[in-house]
């Protein structure tokens, strides 16, 4: 038996026996094929899990960038990423999405507005199938491009965002250290752009599962580059931990503003054409400059656990938690 079997085997058994009685039981039978991809999801979640864990941890012991001096904030960053990568957000909001943008396209059709889809504007992708799925993955990186620099624009916005910066000890968990309220509204937004450019919803799993792996080595605490070329293709471990580094991470203009470097999520492309890549050879620390003490910083507290990082991050978007720009 291959892998492939072994997944479709477990996503059937698991739906088989558990999801699909439940649903029964709760009176959902008409959401049952959207629980099937569901299960899927979460198979391929479990899957991601065991494969970093088994290929980036290794590396972070074999070649780190810096000694782990916080063991806790790790095992915090775990739940972070178990919570995301077995589905809890990205595909609930998916198939919320998808029937009420097939109404609204259903009008606009209507209408003789049709919406754009990838594979219509040249027939190749359809003999190709390897080409639309970079496509895709392309025009998805260039609006998740957008949001992230959006998000170290707005003070509002940042104050969520914020809770991502905050971790010194950088590690493969630390990707999916998000606040709950940003990570809701970055997966709407992506998952209109991926349903109006005519992502399948099985595609839009594997898009999200590559994009996935990738930060995650991107966010490992690893020291690895790609190479004087493979810098400008490929966001690496170095060209991302540039973006968490403290001021030039998080700051534009000095100390104390909000922007920084290297925002791109995937290809550093969209830095470079817009104007914020930054390229060092150098492994610099991480962090956010108030999270240092007086008198660089003030020693703010982004929160120990889960749950405290949720609510001080509510109170920084309200502004009901200064940021301390002296």
């Amino acid at each position: 038996m291959n892998v492939s079997d072994l997944l479709t085997n477990s996503q059937a058994w698991i739906f088989e026996t558990m999801v699909q009685p439940a649903m029964f039981f709760l009176g959902l039978g008409e959401f049952v094929e959207d629980a099937f991809e569901g299960v899927e999801w979460f198979v391929l979640g479990v899957l991601q899990l065991i494969v970093l864990y088994l290929v980036l941890r290794p590396l972070e012991a074999w070649i780190p960038v810096h000694t782990i001096t916080d063991r806790r904030a790790r095992w915090n960053d775990f739940i972070y990423t178990a919570l995301h990568r077995l589905g809890a957000f990205s595909i609930a909001v998916f198939f919320i999405l998808d029937p009420v943008l097939d109404h609204i396209t259903a009008l606009l059709h209507l209408q003789g507005v049709n919406p754009l889809h990838l594979e219509h504007l040249w027939p190749g992708f359809l003999q190709y199938p390897a080409l639309l799925f970079l496509a895709y993955l392309v025009v998805l990186d260039f609006f998740d491009y957008w949001y992230h620099r959006a998000e170290h624009h707005f003070n509002w916005w940042w104050g969520l965002h914020s809770l991502h910066h905050s971790q010194r000890n950088m590690n493969l968990w630390s990707d999916n250290r998000n606040h709950l309220l940003d990570d809701f509204i970055r997966d709407i937004y992506m998952g209109v752009i991926a349903i109006v450019i005519g992502v399948e919803p099985r595609q839009y799993v594997m898009l999200v599962m590559a994009s996935q792996m990738l930060q995650s080595l991107q966010h490992a605490n690893v020291r690895i580059h790609f190479g004087k070329i493979g810098e400008y293709l490929l966001v690496s471990p170095r060209f991302h931990r540039l973006h968490h580094a403290i001021g030039l991470g998080h700051e534009s203009e000095g100390k104390g503003t909000l922007g920084g470097h290297n925002f791109a999520v995937l290809f550093p492309v969209w830095d470079v054409l817009f104007g914020t890549a930054l390229f060092q050879k150098e492994f610099v620390v991480t962090g956010i400059r108030d999270q240092l003490p007086a008198p660089e910083g003030s020693a703010r507290n982004y929160g120990q656990g889960f749950w405290s990082q949720q609510y001080l991050g509510i109170k920084r978007m309200l502004g009901l938690e200064k940021e301390n720009h002296s």
